[in-house]
């Protein structure tokens, strides 16, 4: 495990593989160990760092809630880049994790092969779900530093409800709920996803993007659809899998983002 140089020092992990390297950007409540039924076959084709969000699996939980925003993110993730001497790599984000690397996409595309992200509906969120957010995360979030972990085992996203996870993800996912920091998630939800969506800059995305979509997640399917008709330079294949698409769909998943990688890192003539 290392840590990035400048606060609030990202826990990340940069694992065997061939080829350039691949940043795995978590979700929600989640950890590095989302990835653990992809790592193997994506080595084929890169060497994939996971990171763990603030708060998150061995990640810090700063008081400072500049941390936590997208643009901060984004500077940790440009930090990660610069420690691994690494001139471009190709970026990849979770559900709360995708509007975070799009975002790193926009800030820093010289730095970028390509992106891929999952099923998001913070990314792509449009005003009225914002609004709602930010009406509803200061109450979330408070009740969630005075009650702790228990407070968080009653979100309806925790891991421990997810259904059609394999076990050898699901298992160390939830060892490391165990070890969420409340402080970190509060400020998750107040100074993280309220404003993580995309949509402002979706049209300016400068690199390739791919969005590796779970058909299951009918709740995803409006923001599906506006991604289509408005993000540039945008591709859409389509998982048999809900929400945990990495996950659930893990050999789809790795086979797409795979001939992704080969074909945006050894572009053919």
């Amino acid at each position: 495990m290392q840590y990035s140089k400048n606060t609030p020092r990202l826990a990340f992990k940069v694992h065997p593989g061939s080829g350039p390297h691949l940043l795995l950007v978590h979700g929600f409540l989640s950890s590095s160990a989302q990835w653990l039924a992809n790592l193997e076959a994506l080595s084929a084709v890169c060497k994939p760092v996971t990171v763990d969000l603030c708060g998150h699996g061995r990640s810090p939980a700063p008081r400072d809630k500049t941390h936590y925003s997208p643009q901060a993110y984004a500077g940790q993730f440009e930090q990660i880049r610069q420690q691994l001497g690494i001139e471009r790599w190709f970026v990849c984000g979770y559900s709360l994790g995708a509007g975070l690397s799009i975002r790193y996409a926009h800030d820093y595309p010289q730095n970028v092969y390509g992106h891929i992200f999952t099923n998001s509906n913070s990314a792509l969120a449009g005003p009225e779900q914002i609004q709602e957010w930010l009406q509803s995360a200061a109450k979330s979030a408070a009740n969630i530093r005075s009650k702790g972990l228990a407070a968080i085992d009653r979100i309806p996203v925790h891991p421990r409800r997810a259904r059609n996870l394999p076990e050898v993800v699901k298992a160390p996912l939830l060892a490391d709920c165990a070890t969420l920091k409340p402080e970190g998630v509060a400020n998750t939800l107040e100074f993280t996803n309220p404003f993580t969506s995309v949509r402002d800059i979706a049209a300016a995305n400068p690199r390739p993007l791919l969005l590796c979509c779970g058909v299951k997640e009918k709740r995803f399917a409006d923001n599906r659809h506006w991604a289509e008709a408005h993000v540039a330079n945008l591709r859409v294949v389509e998982i048999d899998a809900g929400h945990g698409v990495n996950m659930e769909g893990a050999d789809a998943f790795n086979e797409h983002v795979c001939a992704f990688i080969r074909s945006h890192a050894y572009p053919q003539p």
